[in-house]
């Protein structure tokens, strides 16, 4: 169980990983040692999964976002699991949803333009057994992006 401390730290870090243990303690006027002792614990309990920069996409060269919607012929787990593994292959899919719905899957992809997401659906995305359907929604504008989660 975490407290109102541990939140308050959750959130800082989501804002700014790279703040010091000084500075986290002085945002939450406590001393360093237990601010330390606190993101230990949050690191070995799970609660912080890893420390990440985030990248601005466009600056470097991958301007078009892509969500790509799946589906499989076949939903036995072995044909599920083959298809989770093999998607993580390719770096352009940076994230994948096993969804309920009309669809099997949703990817989250990013290239360079529309020929690398031609090469990508043809070329990488068709060598995968079991595809039936794949369905391409072409972000225009991105609205809002965040990592940061409302904790409260």
């Amino acid at each position: 169980m975490i407290d109102a401390i541990d939140k308050s730290i959750l959130r800082l870090l989501q804002k700014n990983s790279k703040f010091t243990i000084k500075e986290l303690a002085s945002k939450l006027n406590l001393t360093p040692t237990p601010v330390f002792e606190r993101i230990k614990r949050l690191e070995k309990d799970g609660f912080i999964v890893s420390y990440k920069a985030v990248i601005n996409r466009k600056k470097v060269g991958l301007s078009l976002l892509v969500f790509c919607n799946v589906s499989l012929n076949q939903h036995e787990a072995t044909f599920i699991s083959k298809f989770e593994k093999d998607i993580q292959q390719f770096t352009e899919v940076i994230e994948c949803f096993h969804i309920g719905g009309m669809f099997d899957y949703l990817l989250k992809v990013v290239v360079k333009d529309m020929d690398a997401y031609q090469y990508f659906v043809a070329k990488k995305l068709a060598t995968i057994d079991n595809i039936r359907k794949v369905q391409s929604a072409f972000v225009m504008t991105e609205v809002k992006s965040t990592v940061v989660l409302p904790i409260e």
